[in-house]
């Protein structure tokens, strides 16, 4: 198993380092390292995902091909980035993009097609999702009866809070509406090409960007088992929640694992990094060959 990439160095370079991203700025455009750290509970854990980063990348370049959506992608030619990224070739390959420098539209644009997560918390206490209403009785892991648009705020850190419709109207105008129908439209062509290969898109979440132009544009990651509830149909079944094809088997063991998540979190053993790092490329292979 290869040693995994937890942090990139490219001198030089002002760089700012997210939860698993490193950004790099060029001045009018971004390089996007993803590295393969892996976070749980709002924490960095100590232990990376050997490839994490090159699969996470390698989904993203896949959906942004088949979405036909403006987006940020410039190019993974690492020449393109200059020297300093050029000369890191062993480090950066198949886990880097150039991208359009944005103006990053402040709200997490949530779609929703089953009742699961924080979605399902909510339901089960007051019959909504995001205050909108939904049918009574539904079970956990149900279907919805259509794909529900259910924005955030994006959190520097914690968790993302989950905000009405109209709270993100009003702090983005009109460009609200753009983008629910634009995340609506992209999250019901992948969770039908998804569902083709076996795999339900239970959620997922989209972050746009806005030129100096003015147009929107899909930025960040897309539709990757970080960003988005990936569920295998052979086993799903109403009234539970799936296993998924992210993180699950971390979380499983922080939690059983005496961690007070308070404090640094432990080294994640062997072979939950394994059956995480085997999760990730299958829902890669299963959805790309």
């Amino acid at each position: 198993m290869p040693a995994p990439m937890l942090q990139s160095t490219v001198l030089g370079v002002p760089c700012r380092r997210g939860k698993v991203r490193d950004v790099y700025d060029l001045g009018d455009r971004l390089v996007i390292v993803a590295s393969d750290r892996i976070s749980a509970f709002d924490w960095v854990l100590p232990t990376g995902i050997p490839d994490k980063g090159k699969i996470l990348t390698q989904m993203t370049l896949f959906w942004l091909d088949f979405l036909q959506v403006p987006n940020h992608f410039l190019s993974t030619d690492l020449k393109e980035m200059g020297p300093a990224f050029a000369d890191q070739h062993e480090q950066l390959a198949g886990r880097t993009m150039l991208v359009r420098k944005t103006q990053v539209v402040p709200i997490e644009c949530v779609v929703r097609g089953y009742l699961a997560g924080s979605g399902w918390k909510e339901y089960r206490q007051s019959g909504t999702v995001c205050r909108q209403k939904l049918p009574a009785r539904l079970r956990e892991g149900e279907r919805l009866p259509e794909p529900i648009f259910t924005p955030a705020t994006k959190a520097e850190s914690g968790h993302d809070e989950n905000i009405p419709f109209e709270q993100m109207a009003a702090e983005v105008g009109d460009l609200a509406h753009e983008l629910k129908r634009r995340s609506i439209d992209i999250y019901v062509r992948a969770a039908e090409y998804a569902g083709g290969r076996g795999i339900l898109l239970a959620d997922t979440k989209f972050e746009w960007g806005l030129l100096p132009s003015g147009e929107a544009i899909l930025i960040d990651e897309v539709l990757t088992p970080d960003s988005s509830r990936y569920w295998p149909g052979e086993t799903y079944v109403p009234g539970a929640s799936p296993p998924s094809y992210d993180k699950q088997f971390v979380r499983d063991w922080l939690e059983q694992s005496g961690w007070d998540k308070n404090s640094p979190p432990p080294p994640l053993p062997e072979d939950v990094v394994t059956r995480t790092g085997a999760k990730y490329l299958e829902a890669l292979t299963r959805l790309t060959q």
